[in-house]
């Protein structure tokens, strides 16, 4: 064998040493910084891409990188209450809330959901710890004022970090579900999105991602072409006039622009369909999503 030719080993090897060099400076860049992730979407549903999120989340705490995972959990909510037989609505993105709903709500969020997603990440070798608004008077909320009643909807009012930072001291990742109370004790369901945005604002988050089903902002979301790979918070409020952003969006949205208003240094929209989408957008030159910047 003519030892100056490469082999087909070496060339994948070599491939692969060019993608750790490349993402060495991230890795120092977030070192010792709290990134959080907002989860949702397909990659929730999915079992190749919950792990393949968990797998990511799993490598950033071993490199250093303090994450904290925020997820909502739509798809489990509304198939508990098709089979107990109680109607699901939405307005603006935005589940419709009564009594009966919430209590639902808090049971698959801060139960079942929240929990089968710490038992996963220490399955495969990471350290999770469940959590919700709840716990620590984490999340305190304020009924949500629009044109209609959306029922137990809240408001992130404050954001009580203490929990968080505890457990990210500890080593561990917090994995939060979004439901808050009010003054009264009252729970209340919180878009995830939405809750992101607050939590990552009050931690003074490095960077907050945000997994979405789609590749990321469109200028018009029926053309591919029209993705938009950076844009600045203020031409948010314009597309939606347009009409580019409506539905489940316009929280997505929301939520990038609102943590970049509450100070956190980046915000990106990613398609979490992606196996690694998370890697790849922190760890290489390109990224893959829609950054939203001041």
């Amino acid at each position: 064998m003519d030892l100056q030719q490469p082999t087909p080993g070496g060339t994948l090897n070599a491939m692969k040493a060019r993608v750790l060099t490349q993402a060495l400076p991230y890795i120092m860049r977030y070192h010792g910084r709290i990134v959080v992730i907002k989860y949702g979407g397909n990659a929730m549903i999915s079992d190749e891409l919950r792990q393949a999120v968990m797998s990511d989340i799993i490598l950033l705490s071993l490199v250093g990188v303090k994450v904290a995972l925020v997820h909502g959990g739509g798809p489990e909510i509304s198939r508990t209450l098709e089979r107990l037989g109680i109607p699901t609505r939405f307005e603006g993105g935005l589940r419709v809330t009564d009594d009966e709903t919430v209590k639902v709500v808090q049971m698959v969020l801060a139960g079942k959901t929240n929990k089968d997603l710490v038992a996963l990440i220490q399955k495969m070798g990471g350290r999770a710890l469940g959590l919700c608004g709840l716990d620590g008077g984490m999340l305190a909320v304020k009924k949500v004022e629009s044109a209609i009643d959306l029922g137990f909807v809240g408001d992130v009012e404050r954001v009580d970090t203490r929990p968080i930072l505890d457990a990210l001291a500890s080593g561990y990742i917090p994995i939060i579900a979004t439901v808050g109370t009010d003054a009264s004790g009252q729970a209340f369901n919180i878009n995830a999105d939405t809750a992101a945005a607050a939590i990552a604002g009050a931690l003074g988050a490095e960077n907050l991602i945000v997994m979405t089903d789609i590749r990321g902002l469109m200028r018009d979301p029926r053309d591919p072409e029209s993705f938009i790979p950076v844009i600045q918070v203020s031409e948010a409020a314009a597309l939606r006039r347009q009409g580019a952003i409506d539905g489940g969006m316009i929280p997505k949205v929301e939520c990038c622009a609102e943590a970049i208003r509450r100070g956190v240094a980046k915000a990106v929209m990613i398609d979490g369909r992606i196996p690694h989408a998370i890697l790849l957008e922190m760890f290489s030159d390109e990224g893959i999503g829609t950054l939203f910047t001041r």
